[in-house]
């Protein structure tokens, strides 16, 4: 249950269970966790990183043709499991179980679908996450890389997965399709390989990060720098942040839900509480709800690759080079923005903005808003509203 973990950004599997209930009536899809490995891999700022490790996972078959692919790229907090489960006993299906599967919008009767594991997925300590990162070995010491591994951006991990497709025999993809940092990726895979990407999807995402945004993002890597067991990112042989760590998670939850749906799920705040008179070091049950699910998470999470997570989301603009519109440019691909209306974390104006650069470049994009009171979640637990819209858009000529 674990694995799920959070929406775009964190929501906990209980939440999860709200929108999939409908759903486990029906055999489950299973599939299974694979490994992809390659050496000398340059990042975008020409450092090395001497092995590369990620988990990934498919649901479909390829065909012969090799031209049948959806490569869905997860959120900030989730990994490679979008859909189906591992066993038939497990609680939870994958994130977007709602809209990929046999018959489903994303249908894998029809369509090949691949999932990866970023660099530096927050939840390197998940045994279903494989991930290369600050916590792995560095092969040239035998410790962890701590704060000596690269800064790696958004097109860091779109070059990762481009090298796992390689390795299938893939150049083409039908589509990307992508949720809040999915998205972030979904579109860099449309300017960074544009003769390869067909069809675009962003949902609940953005064409480059504006200052309010990059600030909101600081927010979560603060609590972290400050935790007296930080080091300086050099903890590996003590005491995990896990402090800072569930701060962050924390306000990661609270921000990306709506206050609608947070006031309904949380417990009613109590008039004059007396521990709250009594102490301002003692708690209340509002803030246990979301603080004490955030503290059973953490010690899956690991500092560093929040961190180096953060950074890049905030270094975010499509093509890495230049600005927004010079990297539009260079899209090809049918391009869906599905932004969320309540979304107070990637707001809708982020994508209203690369789609209005594309339209003054003679394109045409699609918009369309996903309403729903999640708000940045939306873009889970609503998006089968969206069921007949996205599989119209990926059978368009």
């Amino acid at each position: 249950m674990q694995r799920l973990l959070i929406g775009f950004l964190i929501v906990c599997s209980v939440l999860f269970s709200v929108s999939c209930a409908a759903q486990e009536t029906a055999a489950p899809m299973l599939v299974e966790k694979q490994r992809f490995s390659f050496d000398n891999y340059t990042t975008l700022a020409g450092e090395v990183i001497p092995q590369v490790t990620i988990g990934w996972e498919s649901y479909g078959e390829l065909n012969d043709a090799k031209d049948n692919v959806i490569l869905i790229t997860h959120f900030f907090s989730g990994n490679s499991h979008a859909a189906g489960k591992y066993a038939a006993e497990d609680v939870m299906p994958g994130y977007w179980d709602s809209i990929i599967g046999p018959g489903k919008a994303i249908d894998t009767n029809n369509y090949f679908v691949i999932s990866s594991d970023t660099l530096v997925n927050a939840f390197p300590n998940d045994p279903n996450v494989i991930t290369t990162g600050p916590a792995s070995i560095n092969p040239k010491t035998g410790e962890p890389y701590g704060l000596d591994f690269p800064v790696v951006t958004i097109r860091d991990f779109v070059n990762v997965q481009h090298e796992l497709l390689k390795s299938l025999g893939i150049a083409k993809l039908h589509a990307v399709v992508g949720a809040s940092m999915g998205s972030l990726q979904a579109l860099e895979w449309s300017v960074a390989y544009p003769d390869m990407v067909e069809r675009m999807v962003s949902v609940i995402g953005a064409g480059a990060m504006d200052a309010w945004t990059i600030m909101a993002l600081e927010h979560w890597a603060r609590p972290i720098m400050h935790d007296p067991n930080f080091n300086g990112g050099d903890y590996y042989g003590g005491e995990a942040p896990l402090t800072g760590i569930t701060s962050t998670l924390a306000m990661i939850t609270q921000q990306a839900m709506h206050p609608v749906i947070m006031n309904m799920r949380a417990p009613q705040p109590e008039v004059m509480p007396k521990p709250a008179l009594e102490s301002v070091l003692n708690s209340t049950p509002v803030l246990d709800y979301l603080f004490a699910n955030s503290a059973n998470r953490a010690p899956l999470a690991d500092g560093n690759h929040l961190l180096y997570l953060v950074r890049a989301n905030q270094l975010f603009v499509a093509g890495h080079d230049g600005d927004l519109a010079s990297a539009l440019a260079k899209v090809q691909a049918k391009t869906l923005f599905m932004p969320a209306t309540n979304d107070l974390l990637l707001q809708p104006y982020l994508a209203q903005k690369a789609v209005d650069v594309l339209k003054q470049q003679g394109k045409e994009p699609q918009y369309s808003e996903i309403e729903g009171i999640w708000g940045h979640l939306d873009g889970l637990f609503s998006i089968p509203s969206k069921a007949e819209e996205l599989r119209a858009f990926l059978e368009s000529e």
